[in-house]
């Protein structure tokens, strides 16, 4: 990709939109930059970047575009708005980091990982297996760390292990990962992509240019994604928790059997991996089978699976104080992941929930409490939501606070010895909290001012 002297928007200045622009300086392109943010909030992040010339447009998301040449845009920035529009009125290419780095590369060795639960745990398990296989791995991605960072100066053999939201891959055209994951596909994002359809449409893009080369990992339990086999080209590899497959990965009540290629093998016990939950054990089928398309050896499998410890801010242990024993997984960022989570944790549970609304429906996860949920403490725009919907469902105990300091202070009130206070806010951190790693710090802070 010959981007030498070409004129390219970067859209949005956050993690993406540094390691863009660093990577388009590198190519020699004529950097243009748009955010709706002041300079004076940029500051910071300008700092970064300031031995780099570019044109900039702040503080406004209106400006001429003529000669744009390309626009790579933040993963969050939804395709409605109306410089999006104006751009593809004209003609002018809008993709997003994932993309970019994809055409760019030296190399094409891509593990894709999406979904809408799991692609966190997925994807640093998943780098732990090929680390402790000897592969020069890079972990990247919506995880946290940009892709462009990694990909200039990546050697022929490097593997990237990159978990991508809908977002990136709504604006994804030749991007091929030689191996794709899909963990789940249940509502969310709805305000972002309008309808369920085009939320399933987009994270099904990882396959899109797939070929009989390259591998696509399934969930067999899910029900948008059991009948893809014949609608793809790629070798398909389907694990379950639920039913015991003659050909993929399952989990009976006691083990991993791996069935692949007329083997069989009783791979290890199911409680031998440190994650808790079901929807860990169906995060580790799901890179099972990516280690399956790899070539991983069995021990070295093995050895990370039974050693991995999990990801920060997903059913993250925090402390016990007073007899109760506080989690943290603000990570959960829709009900469906929080209701996997209300399931891993013993009763009773305190649950904290709330935050930025994203369209989402919240009468499911009232009534996936089973029982387990003693008090719903809520908080964020959704809390006068959710308590709709648990009087709807007939739960009505229940506190309103305003912030996570209140939060706690009430879950550590009504607590007992025994109980268990889980943040799981089933919403978006957005508009409290610049994203959910903040909200899960400011949680565990809260935690250890009570033990002080």
């Amino acid at each position: 990709m010959n981007l030498k002297n070409k004129k390219v928007l970067v859209l949005g200045l956050g993690i993406t939109g540094i390691s863009t622009i660093k990577a388009l300086d590198k190519l020699g392109a004529d950097i243009v930059l748009s955010d709706k943010k002041t300079e004076e909030d940029l500051k910071d992040v300008l700092n970064k970047i300031n031995y780099i010339s570019m044109e900039k447009h702040l503080n406004t998301d209106e400006f001429d575009l003529q000669g744009i040449d390309l626009i790579i845009k933040s993963p969050g920035i939804p395709p409605f708005v109306k410089l999006l529009k104006i751009a593809n009125e004209n003609g002018i290419e809008v993709i997003t980091d994932i993309e970019f780095a994809y055409r760019v590369s030296q190399n094409k060795n891509f593990i894709a990982i999406t979904g809408t639960n799991g692609k966190t745990t997925s994807t640093m398990l998943t780098g732990e297996i090929l680390r402790k296989a000897k592969i020069k791995t890079h972990v990247v991605g919506n995880i946290g760390t940009g892709i462009m960072d990694k990909i200039l100066e990546a050697g022929n053999d490097d593997v990237f292990v990159t978990e991508l939201s809908s977002f990136q891959l709504e604006h994804t055209s030749t991007f091929k990962p030689k191996i794709g994951l899909i963990t789940n596909i249940t509502p969310d994002h709805l305000d972002w992509h309008g309808s369920f359809e085009n939320y399933r449409d987009a994270k099904l893009k990882i396959f899109r240019n797939q070929d009989k080369m390259d591998y696509l990992i399934l969930n067999y339990d899910d029900i948008n994604l059991r009948g893809l086999k014949n609608k793809v080209k790629s070798k398909v590899i389907y694990f379950s928790t639920k039913e015991k497959l003659q050909e993929g990965i399952y989990a009976d009540e006691e083990y991993i059997i791996i069935n692949y290629h007329n083997d069989s093998l009783k791979l290890m016990r199911c409680d031998e991996l440190k994650i808790l939950g079901k929807h860990n054990l169906e995060n580790a089928l799901g890179c099972i089978g990516i280690a399956i398309a790899m070539g991983i050896s069995i021990d070295i499998l093995k050895e990370a699976l039974k050693t991995f410890q999990g990801v920060e801010h997903r059913l993250e242990f925090v402390a016990t104080w007073d007899g109760i024993t506080f989690y943290n997984d603000s990570k959960g960022t829709n009900p469906d992941a929080s209701m996997k989570a209300v399931e891993a944790v013993k009763k009773p549970i305190i649950l904290i929930a709330g935050g930025y609304d994203k369209g989402s429906s919240y009468d499911e996860f009232i009534r996936s409490f089973n029982g387990k949920v003693k008090t719903l403490i809520l908080l964020g725009q959704t809390k006068e939501k959710i308590k709709e919907a648990a009087m709807a469902n007939n739960f009505t105990n229940f506190f309103l606070v305003n912030n996570m300091k209140e939060a706690v202070g009430v879950s550590s009130k009504i607590g007992i010895q025994g109980d268990n206070v889980l943040l799981s806010p089933a919403c978006a951190s957005w508009g409290m909290y610049k994203n959910y790693e903040e909200r899960g710090k400011d949680f565990k802070k809260e935690v250890f001012d009570l033990m002080e």
